[in-house]
């Protein structure tokens, strides 16, 4: 079954909105509705995109108290274990319902990206990025979802870090490389 995603598009404008408001210039490339990256990798491989494309995990801790957006290649496996203790997390992380999901960030599965944490006006989530998305003059853009999954968003990663800190998220920056499982 489908996920619901967000189809009525309000939160790509606000997102829009808040870009243009912060001086951040990006480009936006429109595909059929994806469910997964695997879903998407064929038409972003036929627009020939220079830069990092995202897969985007939404979790939270054993006692469902901290929430966290993680943002990795879209080729990597992230090892929650792993990614875990390197956040100082006890009892192991793990995927958050839906309704959560939609609750604090505002997007339904499919359309999960760090993007989303613009609509986390409490601060309740802490946005986690590969290093490697970050390294300076290693990636030209950044690709994610404009909180749709039905586009693709390019940002230079020097605007990314930007936006993240507009929205009051200072971005926890991880090495993810190691070997995985998730």
């Amino acid at each position: 079954m489908a996920a619901e995603g967000n189809p009525d598009h309000s939160g790509q404008a606000e997102l829009m909105s808040f870009l243009e408001k912060e001086g951040i210039v990006t480009k936006t490339y429109d595909h059929p509705e994806v469910f997964t990256v695997d879903e998407m990798m064929p038409y972003l491989e036929k627009m020939n995109l220079e830069g990092a494309v995202s897969k985007n995990f939404f979790v939270r801790d054993k006692k469902k108290r901290n929430h966290w957006l993680i943002t990795a290649h879209h080729y990597q496996s992230v090892n929650f274990n792993t990614l875990s203790k390197k956040l100082g997390v006890s009892g192991g992380i793990r995927f958050a319902d839906e309704s959560v999901l939609k609750e604090k960030v505002g997007v339904g599965q499919g359309c999960v990206t760090p993007l989303a944490v613009l609509n986390d006006k409490k601060g309740e989530v802490k946005l986690v990025v590969e290093a490697d998305f970050l390294k300076e003059g290693k990636h030209k853009h950044l690709h994610f979802h404009p909180m749709v999954n039905s586009a693709t968003l390019a940002i230079t990663p020097s605007d990314f870090v930007k936006f993240a800190k507009a929205t009051g998220h200072e971005p926890i920056v991880v090495d993810m490389t190691e070997p995985t499982d998730c």
